[in-house]
């Protein structure tokens, strides 16, 4: 499995979807994900260490995993199906893992708020870890863009 890091969430300029960014540790590869506007806010409310007065709905499912004395041990995205990610959750229990099927948005939230580590499996990598190539010439541009990205960048002017 590959480790991967939230490098930013925020809209796409082009689409005007919301898109998180995974990376490796290096920020040699992504993997750019589609997500839904509430779970967009909710990654990047734990990235900007926004504090909320009433827990999220992210929030919510992390108390009432941690009341019945488990944690959260990692998220994975396992597969990739017609351009749409799956992942689990793995949760420790009584000295057992439990997977639980879950959206990719949902897991990143949720693995954030608990500090657990997120994975690609091996299996989805080579389709869906984007590695530019050195060659690329659109590859400086694009860690520059990486380097200098914060959420503040995709927010809508209002």
């Amino acid at each position: 499995m590959l480790r991967m890091n939230v490098k930013v969430v925020g809209v796409d300029r082009e689409t005007l979807l919301p898109v998180v960014i995974l990376t490796d540790s290096d920020e040699h590869s992504y993997v750019p994900l589609v997500i839904g506007p509430a779970e967009a806010n909710a990654i990047a409310l734990v990235l900007e260490n926004v504090e909320v007065p009433r827990p999220l709905t992210h929030d919510l499912l992390l108390n009432s995993i941690l009341a019945l004395g488990a944690t959260v041990d990692r998220a994975i995205l396992t597969d990739l199906a017609e351009d749409v990610y799956y992942a689990e959750l793995h949760f420790l229990q009584d000295g057992k893992t439990v997977r639980i099927d879950c959206r990719p948005s949902d897991a990143i939230a949720l693995a954030l708020r608990a500090g657990a580590p997120i994975f690609v499996d091996e299996k989805i990598a080579s389709r869906a870890v984007v590695v530019p190539q050195d060659d690329d010439p659109e590859l400086a541009e694009f860690r520059s863009f990486l380097e200098d990205l914060s959420p503040d960048d995709f927010r809508k002017n209002n």
